[in-house]
C-alpha cells in the first residue's frame, strides 16, 4: 500500500518508519508531512492508499485534513498521545488508532484490521468520531492522580505549564494539576477561543481585562500574563479578531 505519514514530530515519524521496516508488510511509505496544509497537497498529488494521521498537527487537527480530502479514497490509522477527548472520539467511532509511543505489536494489529476494512465503512466510523469530537469541544476531561476531572472551558481562565506539568486555573478559584504539557491540549483549547501568547501559557480570551502594548495581558482576576516577542503578532491578531466577533 502506498502510505503517507502525517505527524508533526520528526522523531515519531522516524520511529514509525523504523517499525514499518521491521514488519513484513507491503507498506510503501511515499511521503512524510507535518501540517494539515502540507498533507492536503501531498495526498491530492500522490493519492495514498493508507495514511497514518496524527490527531494534533502544527496548523490544525486530523479532522481539518479529512474535510479537505473527503473525495480521496484512503484508509486511516490515527496516531495520538493519551488525550481523553481524542480517545473518546476515536473509541466511540470504533476507529483504529495507535498511542504514542507506537508499539510494534499494536502497529501490526492495526495494519491487519485496516487491510480488511472497506473504505466506505471507515468513512462512516470517522463521521461518528468527528461528531463526538466536535460535540465535546465545550468540555475538557483531565486525568488527575486519583480521578477524572471535567472542566467547562467557558469557566477555564488560563493554563500554565512548567517542566512537563500543566495547571488549569478556573474562574471559581479551583486549580487542577496534570502531568502533561500544554501541547497536548492546545488544539482543543484554540478551537474554544483560547490563545497561546507565551510558551508557558494559554488564556481564555473572554477573561482578558486589557492588553498593554508593551507585552502584558491583564486578566479579570488581576493575573498578569506575559506575551513573548515571537508570539506577539499572532496573539494580537487573535485578540482583535475575537473582539470583533
Amino acid at each position: 500500500m502506498k502510505t503517507l505519514l502525517v505527524e508533526d514530530k520528526s522523531y515519531i515519524r522516524k520511529g514509525l518508519l523504523n517499525l514499518l521496516n521491521l514488519l513484513d508488510t507491503e507498506v510503501e511509505v511515499i511521503g512524510e508531512c507535518e501540517s494539515v496544509k502540507e498533507a492536503v497537497v501531498v495526498a491530492n498529488a500522490c493519492k495514498p492508499e493508507l495514511i497514518f494521521l496524527d490527531i494534533n498537527l502544527t496548523d490544525g487537527n486530523a479532522f481539518d485534513f479529512l474535510e479537505q480530502t473527503e473525495d480521496l479514497n484512503f484508509k486511516i490509522i490515527f496516531i495520538t498521545a493519551y488525550e481523553e477527548y481524542a480517545l473518546k472520539a476515536l473509541k466511540i467511532g470504533a476507529v483504529d488508532y495507535l498511542l504514542k509511543p507506537v508499539d510494534i505489536k499494536e502497529l501490526e494489529s492495526a495494519l491487519q484490521k485496516i487491510s480488511n476494512l472497506p473504505v466506505a465503512e471507515q468513512k462512516s466510523q470517522i463521521k461518528t468520531a468527528k461528531a463526538v469530537w466536535h460535540n465535546d469541544d465545550s468540555k475538557l476531561i483531565l486525568s488527575l492522580h486519583d480521578s477524572f476531572q471535567v472542566i467547562d472551558l467557558k469557566a477555564l481562565m488560563y493554563c500554565e505549564t512548567d517542566k512537563g506539568y500543566t495547571t488549569f486555573y478556573c474562574s471559581d478559584g479551583k486549580k487542577h494539576l496534570v502531568s502533561k504539557t500544554l501541547k497536548e491540549f492546545e488544539a482543543q483549547l484554540i478551537s474554544a477561543n483560547f490563545a497561546r501568547p507565551h510558551q508557558s501559557y494559554m488564556i481564555n480570551l473572554k477573561f482578558i481585562d486589557k492588553y498593554d502594548k508593551s507585552g502584558t495581558i491583564h486578566l479579570k482576576n488581576g493575573k498578569k500574563i506575559p506575551v513573548s516577542t515571537r508570539k506577539k503578532e499572532q496573539f494580537v491578531t487573535s485578540f482583535l479578531n475575537w473582539n470583533k466577533g
